[in-house]
C-alpha cells in the first residue's frame, strides 16, 4: 500500500492542482493521530506545532483529503463535522455515547452482509456505509 503522502499528492495533480507544503503539513497532522477530530482541533494542533496555515487552507484542505478517501466525515456534533482518516484502515461503524461523548468503533461482519444483501434486492452497487448507533455506555448508564 502506498503511503497516504503519495495517495494525496497523485490525487491533487490528477486534479491539476499542486501538493503545498501547507496541504502536506495539513496531511501529516490529520494521519499523527488516530482520533475523531473537528476542524477546530486540527487548527490547534497544528499551530501547537508552529505550523501558520490559514482557517480557511485547512477547510479546504479537509475537504479534499475527503475527496480523495483518505478522510472521512464522521459526524455532525454542536454544529462541527468531525472527522477521521481511514486509508489504510479496515471499515468499521461507531457507537456514540450521548452522555460523556465517547466514540466506540466496532467491526461486523452480519452488517456486511446486510450490505450485500441490499444490494442484490435493489440492484445496486453498494461501495460502502456509515452507520452510527447512539446511545448510552456503560458508565454512563451506571450513573443514572
Amino acid at each position: 500500500m502506498k503511503p497516504e503522502i503519495d495517495v494525496f499528492r497523485e490525487f491533487l495533480a490528477h486534479k491539476g492542482m499542486r501538493a503545498t507544503p501547507e496541504r502536506e503539513a495539513i496531511l501529516a497532522e490529520v494521519f499523527a493521530n488516530h482520533d475523531h477530530f473537528d476542524v477546530e482541533e486540527l487548527i490547534m494542533r497544528l499551530r501547537h506545532n508552529g505550523q501558520r496555515i490559514s482557517r480557511a487552507s485547512v477547510y479546504r484542505t479537509m475537504a479534499l483529503l475527503v475527496e480523495s478517501g483518505l478522510v472521512q466525515e464522521v459526524y455532525v456534533e454542536d454544529g462541527h463535522m468531525h472527522y477521521e482518516h481511514v486509508y489504510g484502515h479496515e471499515h468499521h461503524c461507531h457507537l456514540r455515547c450521548l452522555g460523556c461523548r465517547k466514540i466506540i468503533e466496532f467491526r461486523n461482519g452480519a452488517m456486511e452482509e446486510v450490505e450485500k444483501r441490499i444490494g442484490r434486492d435493489h440492484q445496486f452497487t453498494v461501495t460502502g456505509h456509515k452507520l452510527e448507533v447512539y446511545g448510552y455506555c456503560a458508565e454512563c448508564q451506571e450513573q443514572k
